[in-house]
């Protein structure tokens, strides 16, 4: 395994740095603030063939393989995990799964578009009662004729009033737990879909998180992902490429944590010296200094395995579960080593603390993953091939953008 970046992956790195330090580090202090979404930083994402970066160049993309996705995440979570959070669900967990599981049709339909940048893709799958227990989930999907009739809500759903396009899973089959939930793309033109933000979040304030109604939404069923039962296997597909791209977006936080924390460790001096030069704080940097390693190695051997077209379940799992935690941890860690400043908005490390607790809790908490490695070591849990899966890369090569 080679641990260098290549040529076009450093490129990319130095591309997305550039445009997150003019961009998105000179803004997010006023839009957290405000707790508002920029849309038009998407409309630049789209402009430089990020929204599609690990999509194949047939269907809009930008051809790059998955740890080049990784890198953009880990990149933009350096600037925020607001907008880090868009590419994870319109890209992870939309675009990917349609890839993986779509039509022809549907990938014409509505991949091209979500990869061009032209529309955005979100992922409906947490109720107000099924988060981890996705089986107790209440929405149902009724067949009528060349219809299914969906009625339900979705809640923490990234996107949702930006959202063209919905990836919906709801049963189809309420007697059999998550062997009857079935995946459906859903238009937010579609007659029925209605969507309200939730303020008040302890972080990702400059995020776009609300609710999604149902009310006898007639979907076609040309617009049902998979087969029928098949919806829980989609959505822990989906969760797979989903899951990676918040752990590389972990990494991006660390990395934040650490900067901000040098930065402050040499402009602040305590009893006569940069307090750097006090071991306990050299404690925190040295774990900050590790963790980073030890996530950018998970990250990117789950990225390889997805480049080689294998499954990763395991991996992802591991690389979500260290990394969000240690992301957690460091940004604990660079507050403390603010001191008093480090609980006010005058520097950032207090809005990384505040950013990095979701991703301890969505796409699996980390108990949920605690689990799961815990059942893959004792021989209690073991990955099945899937239907389908994503496809391997390389494909067609694409240029790096401008």
């Amino acid at each position: 395994m080679n641990f260098e970046l290549t040529e076009e992956q450093q490129s990319v790195k130095k591309m997305v740095r550039k445009f997150v330090d003019k961009e998105i580090i000179p803004n997010i202090q006023e839009w957290d603030r405000k707790g508002e979404f920029q849309p038009s930083i998407l409309n630049r994402l789209a402009e430089l063939q990020l929204m599609g970066v690990c999509i194949p160049e047939e269907y809009g993309g930008a051809g790059m393989d998955y740890n080049t996705l990784a890198i953009v995440c880990e990149e933009l979570e350096r600037g925020d995990t607001a907008y880090r959070t868009a590419v994870s669900v319109h890209t992870g967990l939309n675009s990917m799964t349609l890839l993986q599981w779509g039509t022809e049709e549907q990938k014409q339909t509505y991949l091209t578009p979500q990869a061009e940048g032209r529309k955005v893709g979100a992922f409906g799958l947490t109720e107000p009662d099924a988060g981890s227990d996705v089986a107790a989930m209440k929405s149902t999907a009724v067949r009528d004729g060349d219809h299914y009739i969906l009625n339900g809500s979705k809640t923490w759903i990234s996107l949702c009033d930006v959202a063209d396009h919905f990836l919906v899973f709801a049963k189809t089959d309420g007697d059999v737990a998550h062997k009857g939930i079935t995946a459906f793309i859903v238009e937010r033109d579609f007659e029925g879909v209605e969507t309200k933000a939730i303020k008040g979040k302890l972080g990702i304030r400059a995020g776009n998180t609300g609710e999604v109604f149902l009310t006898d939404v007639r979907v076609p069923v040309a617009n049902r992902l998979g087969e029928e039962g098949e919806g829980f296997k989609i959505s822990m597909s989906a969760l797979d490429s989903g899951r990676f791209t918040v752990a590389a977006g972990a990494v991006g936080l660390i990395e934040a944590s650490l900067e901000a924390s040098l930065k402050y460790c040499h402009e602040r001096k305590t009893f006569g010296k940069e307090i750097g030069k006090h071991q306990l704080v050299q404690q925190m940097i040295a774990k900050m200094s590790s963790n980073l390693e030890i996530s950018k190695l998970l990250v990117f051997k789950a990225g390889w395995l997805k480049n080689q077209g294998k499954r990763n379940t395991k991996e992802t799992s591991l690389a979500k579960w260290v990394s969000c935690n240690a992301a957690f941890e460091a940004a604990n860690d660079a507050v403390q080593i603010h001191g008093a400043y480090g609980y006010s908005d005058e520097y950032p490390v207090e809005r990384f603390l505040r950013n990095s607790k979701a991703p301890v809790i969505y796409e699996g908490t980390r108990e949920i993953h605690t689990i799961m490695q815990g059942e893959y070591a004792l021989g209690y849990k073991e990955d099945k091939p899937l239907r389908k899966s994503l496809p391997a890369w390389p494909f067609e090569q694409a240029s790096v953008p401008n």
